[in-house]
This record gives structure tokens, sequence and C-alpha cells, in this order.
């Protein structure tokens, strides 16, 4: 028997790949790790796992079908544990790209309950920045 250990990547159908590489990166603080553009695929580092943004009009990208929109979103929302959860940095950091992010509230994630907040990436996909668990 195998269990899972941990998130290793998603996939996100893109319809902008530079505006998402730039939110990933400079918002976020995602690096990237790795281009495939034969195939249009981007790879971006997230601590321990990869973000993989695939442009909808490339090789990869055009086997998915339509773009993500309002009728048919990628997923619900991922997350992404932060550190340090500071809430005033994260919003600054935010603020500075013009992103606003909802309260932050106590939800349960893989380490246990702890404060999070939810964003909206440049195409619309849900964002949870998750902070550690409470004592």
């Amino acid at each position: 028997m195998f269990r899972p250990l941990t998130l290793d990547h998603l996939v996100l159908r893109v319809v902008d790949l530079d505006r998402m590489q730039r939110f990933y990166c400079d918002v976020l603080g995602c690096t990237v790790e790795r281009r495939q553009a034969g195939i249009g695929l981007l790879q971006l580092r997230a601590g321990d796992a990869l973000i993989d943004l695939v442009p909808v009009n490339g090789p990869l990208g055009r086997a998915g079908g339509a773009p993500p929109g309002r009728e048919g979103r990628n997923l619900d929302h991922f997350c992404l544990r932060v550190e340090p959860f500071d809430e005033a940095l994260i919003r600054a950091q935010l603020a500075r790209h013009g992103v606003e992010a909802g309260p932050v509230e106590q939800r349960y994630g893989a380490e246990g309950e702890g404060p999070s907040i939810y964003l909206d990436d440049p195409e619309g996909n849900v964002v949870e920045l998750k902070g550690p668990p409470r004592a």
C-alpha cells in the first residue's frame, strides 16, 4: 500500500502566460524552475511543490478544451503554505501589486487549524495562503 506525502504539483491552464508568471513570481514569490516551450509549459517552484502554467493556445493547452472562465474554472482553489503568516506583511505585499484579499479566517489544512486568506490570481483562480497551525 502507498500513501500520499504532499502536493507535488498542480497545473493551471492559462490565457495570459506572462501576466500569470508575473503574479506568481512577483506577488507570491515563486521562482521559474523550468520552461518547455516546445510543449507549452512553464514550471514555477513553490517551496517543495511546482505550479505548472500551461497556455491554452499551446500544444498542451489546446488538448484541454476551452479556456478557463466564468462558466468553468480550472479548480475550486489551491492552497500555498506561507511563512511568516503576518497579515500586515501579506496585505502590504499584495497591495503593492494591486491585489486585494479576503479576511483572515481560521481554516483546517494539512497541518491542522490555522489562519488563512483567500485571493484571486489574474485569471480568477482562487489561491489560499495558509499559515501554521494554532498552538
